[in-house]
């Protein structure tokens, strides 16, 4: 008796597809952080007391140095960078999570490409992240910020740049990884260093030789700086409290211009996007 087979077709790949599966992966990683309120509270519980804590203690210190300016409307920049990035990191450390408990399987033989999860794990966590610092973009005006519509799309811009960078980093990182435990210690050794060297707790003008390169190489000094030179274009601060606390990052000698630093940004994002890519392409 001859047996009958039935064939299984499988949906050709489309760019419709990618797009939709874009979409599916970014709505689940929002989805996932709306209904995890405890995880939004932990992700803002520190930059908020950097803030209005280490903030004050260190304004009192510093404050006969910086005359009208108070030393945490210095930090808040960087406070947001702050934010911003440990939402990104965590967002990517899903990937993590997925693998664990098998869902990432799932997603890596549905019929489109391996690309398209990518970027929409890189869009979910930069939304989620940019979501985020509209909190603490929220208390600027406790800290001396004025709430001006410019400045702030501005820095809404700037926190969505730096969140897309620093969650395609984490998509790097977490692409190969087996368990959660590695990742968050990888996360916290590459993270706290490039945060330390931003300059988002202490200002970039007259360091040493040395710390003054190591800022430099940091990309994460390229997303904290148009933070504070867009807060600080709109505060009136006597010129040389200005030039102490918002000096820019300098190459040789010269003041790297605004937009540079965003495309140097930008470029390191697209680059690690690419290589998130091709760990995925490879992962099994």
């Amino acid at each position: 008796m001859a047996t009958e087979t039935i064939g299984v077709r499988v949906p050709a790949r489309s760019a419709g597809h990618d797009l939709r599966a874009v979409k599916i992966v970014l709505h689940r990683e929002m989805l996932r952080f709306v209904n995890d309120r405890t995880r939004m509270l932990s992700m803002l519980m520190q930059p908020v007391l950097w803030l209005f804590v280490m903030g004050t203690g260190l304004g009192s210190l510093v404050q006969g140095s910086i005359p009208g300016v108070d030393y945490r409307t210095f930090m808040y920049p960087g406070m947001i960078s702050m934010t911003v990035i440990m939402t990104g990191m965590f967002s990517a450390g899903s990937i993590v999570w997925d693998r664990e408990f098998g869902f990432l399987r799932e997603m890596l033989v549905a019929p489109v490409s391996r690309g398209a999860i990518v970027v929409g794990k890189c869009l979910g966590g930069a939304i989620v992240a940019t979501g985020q610092g509209v909190v603490i973009l929220a208390m600027a005006g406790l800290v001396g910020v004025p709430y001006s519509p410019t400045l702030l799309l501005t820095l809404l811009a700037e926190m969505f740049l730096a969140a897309f960078t620093i969650t395609a980093f984490g998509v790097m990182l977490a692409a190969r990884m087996k368990n959660m435990q590695t990742f968050f210690g990888l996360m916290q050794m590459a993270i706290m260093p490039m945060m330390f060297l931003s300059g988002a707790m202490f200002p970039l003008a007259n360091l040493p030789s040395w710390l003054h390169v190591l800022t430099v190489v940091n990309p994460m000094t390229y997303a904290v700086d148009p933070m504070r030179q867009a807060v600080f274009s709109h505060l009136d601060v006597p010129a040389h409290v200005n030039a102490v606390l918002n000096p820019g990052v300098t190459w040789f000698g010269r003041q790297v211009p605004v937009l540079l630093e965003l495309g140097v940004v930008a470029a390191l994002g697209a680059a690690l996007l690419g290589v998130g890519i091709a760990q995925f392409r490879r992962a099994e």
